[in-house]
């Protein structure tokens, strides 16, 4: 390996190192508290989760 190859890969190894660094930050800041209630939404199962769409008694699938 060339004196600039291992510069490069130096480089990159840091590079790498920052990102891990910022992403163990970033999920260590996010909270998983109680999901705030939707208002207006559908009733009953999640439609996207469950295939069905009921809207004003007209059901339509995916």
């Amino acid at each position: 390996m060339s004196k600039s190859e291992k510069t490069v890969s130096a480089q990159r190894e840091a590079a790498q190192e920052k990102a891990l660094k910022e992403a163990a930050d970033r999920r260590a800041g996010v909270s998983t508290g109680p999901r705030p209630k939707e208002k207006g939404g559908q009733e009953g199962p999640e439609p996207t989760r469950y295939g069905d769409w009921e809207k004003a008694g007209i059901v339509s699938d995916f």
